[in-house]
């Protein structure tokens, strides 16, 4: 898969360095050409106004690093087509390139997203920030840190592995007999999340430590 200055899209191999994985290409839309996405947050704000995006081909199984470089791209068009994203890419002249480009995943730069409204939250940002519960007594007892949030249909989940201070101004993952980090999961919602702080990477809930 290739572009040139021909369809308005640079070319080169210096990266943003903050680019972002915020999709997934399904298949082919329609018979001109078209890609349907499924974009990894409820909110596809990112999608729908970045105005180019940085496409990588899945990497074959025993072939670490291989095909792994980000391609530019032109949108086109891109629209909200339900829950997915439908968008015509300067790269993909028709339904053939669209179908091969299937599994693709989809990279903006994180200074690209619009600006998220007070009450919300890019779910990237959230990676990373130290997650405050309530232990027995009720007090605020540290859970772990945010891994990844997913979507189960009805509002986000925070991946948090267990974890404890290290004494080091830092965090030590607990792991289980198998030597796997320990995961809670905790519903990203008001309910129960109360408090996020992104300039100390924190957030604030009432879940229960030990559950």
């Amino acid at each position: 898969m290739s572009d040139s200055a021909s369809n308005g899209a640079p070319v080169g191999n210096s990266l943003p360095q903050d680019l972002v994985e915020i999709g997934r290409v399904l298949g082919a839309y329609g018979v001109k050409g078209w890609v349907k996405i499924q974009p990894y947050s409820a909110d596809a704000a990112a999608l729908l106004t970045a105005r180019q995006w940085w496409l990588k081909a899945p990497v074959p199984p025993g072939k670490s690093g291989a095909l792994s470089h980000p391609q530019i791209t032109r949108v086109v068009s891109a629209k909200k087509h339900g829950s997915a994203v439908v968008a015509q890419l300067a790269v993909i002249p028709d339904r053939d390139r669209a179908e091969a480009s299937k599994g693709y995943t989809i990279w903006v730069p994180r200074a690209s997203f619009p600006k998220a409204d007070p009450d919300e939250f890019y779910w990237v940002d959230l990676v990373g920030c130290r997650v405050m519960g309530v232990d027995g007594e009720g007090n605020s007892a540290l859970i772990g840190q945010v891994m990844e949030v997913s979507d189960n249909g009805a509002h986000g989940l925070l991946h948090v592995a267990r974890a404890e201070d290290d004494g080091q101004g830092g965090l030590a993952l607990l792991l289980n007999e198998k030597g796997r980090t320990q995961e809670v999961l905790v519903p990203f919602v008001e309910a129960h999340v109360h408090n996020v702080d992104l300039s100390k990477k924190l957030l604030e809930s009432n879940w229960p430590v030990d559950l």
